[in-house]
């Protein structure tokens, strides 16, 4: 008889508490959260920027059960940390709790929320911030808190304040966040010298965004953020940029009767062997075979 494999895997609780910078791609589905496995990853992040993109509605028009229903798919194809990225929580300071209710339920290891003005805008993703008082935005967190009944789970206060305000405001929010008993905060910039103010000044741990292009070209390591008391980059949609592109060269090149130059000669059937064997195709054949006869 051929089994799962049946290994302990990490709590992101637990992987936090190191000393290593713990990097969660992101995925929207069971392969990718399995690719994301495969290439060695110890957590997984649902960003809900990039499953708006795959729905086409943006993230301002996802609903809490859509993603919950995303994380449950996941989740029965790979036991790795999963990583919600639930905005601005979906309602307020009552209504958080069955957000923490159902993502607790759903299996997620951690819940990213954020002081963003619900109802969500779209303008968000070309840069323009709408954001709650700090002070309503700390009920919101206390009472997240309080929902909590799985202490694995990792509630992470998140803010975007420094679109909206600059790196000081952000910063101040950052702190009142740790202050009020988030057990990670997460003050989102992209610039390197404004990373190295955050984790300067705001109690660990801290989690980021991983650099766009990676950390190949980034002015700091993951050794760089780690001694700055980040624990947790997620990578919000390279992953989905990289899917994008692929699919759209594929259609392209099918339509126009021309040869793709991603997959070459060959590679739709090489990929789709590879694609069958992650998604375990020759454990299921050997189930199938030694139960039915004839």
């Amino acid at each position: 008889m051929t089994k799962r494999k049946d290994y302990r895997v990490a709590t992101l609780k637990e992987l936090i508490r190191g000393n290593e910078l713990i990097v969660a791609p992101v995925v929207c589905n069971p392969i990718m959260a399995l690719l994301a496995q495969e290439a060695g990853f110890k957590a997984i992040y649902l960003s809900g920027g990039t499953l708006g993109w795959v729905k086409n509605v943006t993230e301002a028009n996802l609903t809490l059960p859509e993603m919950a229903d995303v994380a449950v798919d996941i989740r029965a194809s790979c036991k790795l940390p999963l990583v919600l990225d639930a905005g601005g929580g979906w309602g307020d300071p009552v209504h958080v709790h069955r957000t923490v209710a159902l993502a607790e339920a759903a299996g997620f290891a951690a819940i990213e929320i954020e002081d963003q003005l619900l109802p969500r805008r779209v303008e968000h993703h070309v840069g323009i911030d709408h954001l709650v008082p700090t002070e309503f935005f700390v009920q919101k967190l206390k009472e997240a808190l309080a929902a909590r009944t799985d202490p694995n789970l990792v509630i992470i206060a998140r803010t975007n304040a420094r679109r909206a305000g600059g790196i000081d405001e952000a910063i101040r929010r950052g702190e009142a966040f740790a202050k009020a008993g988030a057990d990670m905060v997460f003050c989102f910039t992209r610039d390197p010298e404004e990373v190295r103010m955050v984790g300067e000044r705001v109690p660990h741990p801290l989690m980021t965004f991983a650099p766009v292009d990676g950390f190949a070209t980034s002015k700091l390591s993951r050794s760089d953020y780690a001694k700055l008391g980040f624990r947790l980059a997620a990578s919000s949609g390279t992953a989905f940029a990289a899917m994008y592109k692929a699919a759209r060269q594929s259609y392209q090149s099918l339509a126009n009767d021309t040869m793709d130059p991603f997959l070459g000669p060959g590679g739709g059937d090489a990929m789709m062997k590879a694609a069958q064997k992650t998604c375990g195709l020759d454990r299921l054949l050997e189930i199938e075979r030694r139960t039915m006869k004839g």
